[in-house]
Parts: C-alpha cells; structure tokens; sequence
C-alpha cells in the first residue's frame, strides 16, 4: 500500500477531530489584526478571534501561506517517503495555490500531487475527509486524485454574513448598499459558485435566515442528506447555529450532523455572527 499523506491549510477549516483521526497535515494562514500577525489556529483560536473583533471593532487582514511553509511540509514528508495530496482553497479566491505550486517545483524526488478544491471552508474539508478515506481504503494515488477531481463539483456551501462591512471589503456589495442593509436588518446569504462568493439572496432579520439558508440549498441540489453527514458551520452565534440545525433536521433529514467553527482566515472575510451549511449536493 502506498504511503500517502494528504494536507490542506486552514482555510479548509478542518477539525481537530478529522486531523487526529486520519493524520491530516494543517498548514495554517497568517492572520494580522492591527500591528500583530498571528498563526490560525496555532497563535490564536477562533474564540478569541472573534472577541476582539467584536469588541475592538478591528478589521483583520490576511496574508497567504507562504512558499517557505510548504516547501518545509512537502520536504518533510518526501523526505520519509511520502507521496503528498494538497487540496487547497480556490484559486479563483485565493493566491495560495500558486506558492503550493513554487514549493513544489522545487522538490526534485517524490510524488506531490495539488488539487484546486474550487471551493473555501468546509467545502475544502468535504475533499480532505474524502481523500483520507480513500488512502484507508488502500486506494493509490491516481486513483484518489481522480475520485476527488470528480467529487468536487458536487460540494456545496453556503453560509450568511451578519455585518455587510466585510463583503463591502471583498467586493462583494457596494458600501452604499452595505449602509442600507445594516439600517434595514438585511443579511446576506452567499454561496460558492464557481469558487468565489456569491451573494445570491438576502433576509430581513434573522427570524427567517435558517429557513432562507436551507431553501437556498435545496435550490441547489441538497434535497435528501439521509446517506450523508451535514455540517453546519458558525463563528460565535451559537443561537443562529442551533436554529439552522433545527431547521436542517427537519427539512434535509441527515443522517449526521457536525459542527463547525469558522477559523480566524475565513472569518476574516466574513465576520463575527456568520452560520452555514456544507454537504455533498444530494445524487440524482
């Protein structure tokens, strides 16, 4: 059986659960908040993350891993004979990619190989989780790249933003409609989609917002997850993550649900109060 180790970084929003069950290698992102950078998940928790940004009113900021850091965790696994699977975060969002790419360029020996999940957060662990069954099951290389190449498509995310100010700052919304949204109540509801955000429907208020999110996914193709785990992804509200849970429950019939917290990287784009929904859309 061939050895293989699959990594992801912590855009994927990986659990600690999954990382110890299956090995995972999480590389994590630099996250700057005023004049400190800090490592996801190693320097600071989400927790704290979303403290300060709540109370300090702090925009943080982001820089991608760079190709030091991969070039370290592709040599250190080469090195012992490792064949290595990185499934990264869109390229159409992020750069991140593109230093995976540089670093292992320059690994002369060994088999590493770089997926383009085309999607962000969870949707990334969809693949990771995915990928580190396969290698369990004895499948080689080729063929777990192909199985993911083929899967991933079929992820679906899609989570609401409580404050329109950070999508101002992605582009998402202009800064006009963002000051009427905020007066009004209004919350977006973004999926990825083509692997970017996508605003593609707002609620007044949050009374109505889990209802909003799982007829959005329905929409979509997530109509029956009774063969699959859902996971439902929330930075600090853990009220708007039980009423999305509830309503996911009774709508979408999952076999499992798992939680979630948003870290630091992708909280940095969405804020503090944000939920979601991630799962394979439902077979035809």
């Amino acid at each position: 059986m061939e050895k293989i180790k699959i990594i992801c970084d912590s855009l994927s929003d990986i659990t600690q659960e999954y990382i110890d069950k299956y090995d995972i290698e999480m590389i994590p992102l630099n996250v700057i908040i005023g004049d400190k950078q800090y490592k996801d998940r190693i320097d600071i928790q989400p927790d704290e993350f979303y403290k300060m940004i709540r109370s300090d009113k702090i925009l943080p900021k982001t820089s991608q891993i760079t190709y030091s850091d991969f070039y370290e965790a592709f040599k250190k696994y080469t090195d012992e004979g490792s064949k290595i699977i990185y499934i990264a975060a869109s390229s159409a969002s992020t750069g991140t990619i593109q230093s995976a790419m540089i670093a292992k360029n320059e690994i002369e020996e060994g088999d590493i190989r770089i997926i383009d999940s085309n999607s962000l957060c969870f949707g990334i662990s969809l693949l990771v989780i995915r990928a580190a069954e396969l290698v369990r099951k004895g499948k080689n290389i080729d063929e777990i790249v192909e199985e993911i190449e083929s899967i991933k498509d079929d992820v679906y995310v899609s989570f609401a933003c409580d404050d329109l100010e950070y999508l101002t700052r992605g582009g998402r919304i202009s800064s006009t409609k963002a000051i009427i949204g905020n007066v009004l109540g209004i919350k977006p509801i973004c999926i990825i989609k083509d692997g970017l955000v996508e605003n593609v429907l707002n609620a007044r208020g949050k009374n109505n917002l889990a209802s909003k999110i799982v007829e959005l996914a329905k929409a979509n193709g997530v109509t029956d997850l009774s063969e699959q785990t859902v996971f439902i992804g929330y930075t600090d509200d853990i009220k708007e993550r039980e009423r999305l849970e509830e309503k996911v429950v009774r709508e979408l019939n999952p076999k499992e649900i798992k939680h979630f917290q948003i870290g630091c990287g992708i909280g940095t784009h969405g804020g503090a109060g944000v939920t979601g929904v991630i799962a394979f859309k439902s077979k035809k």
